[in-house]
């Protein structure tokens, strides 16, 4: 069995993870909603990459005997008020969820787990990339308003394609 602290945190992580998806289509209904079509496609991804996030915690909790409380998912609260705020608001929740992905890491070497802190490795790596993508769309988004080729970033947003994560966990 599963340390029931680790166990409850995994359980919060997958809502949370699921509210994040929540979170990104909120921000992908809002760019879709001002014309920025690339823009909202980019946010459409992140809300396919966080929902397969909850269903590899899920996996590993089956994988592991455990099952998966299922609660509320929070109504994003954010309130948009320009077309960078989500972007900000997408950079400040990663930042966030890596605090939440290394408390649990640590959660795992405190019960002992070795096998749960392995499959929480990659998660860690996943968030620098996150934080590395979210940081990225900032500095795009100002040097396209600031060159006038906002237009033109977002076509090339248009085109980025959901991918499968490289993590898979066997359930059965």
């Amino acid at each position: 069995m599963m340390d029931r602290h680790l166990k409850e945190l995994l359980n919060d992580q997958f809502n949370k993870e699921l509210y994040s998806a929540y979170l990104y289509m909120d921000f992908a209904d809002y760019y879709h909603n001002r014309g920025l079509h690339g823009f909202g496609n980019w946010y459409d991804v992140q809300v396919q990459e966080e929902r397969d996030h909850a269903m590899l915690m899920r996996a590993w909790m089956l994988k592991r005997g455990e099952t998966i409380e299922l609660l509320p998912i929070a109504k994003p609260d954010k309130t948009i008020a320009d077309d960078a705020d989500p972007l900000h608001f997408a950079l400040a929740h990663e930042q966030y969820v890596t605090g939440l992905i290394h408390t649990l890491h640590d959660a795992t070497e405190a019960a002992g787990d070795t096998d749960s802190a392995k499959f929480l490795d990659w998660f860690v790596k996943e968030q620098v990339e996150e934080e590395e993508n979210a940081t990225s769309m900032i500095e795009r988004y100002d040097k396209a308003v600031a060159d006038g080729t906002l237009e033109a970033l977002d076509t090339e947003l248009k085109g980025r394609r959901w991918k499968a994560p490289s993590l898979h966990v066997d359930i059965f």
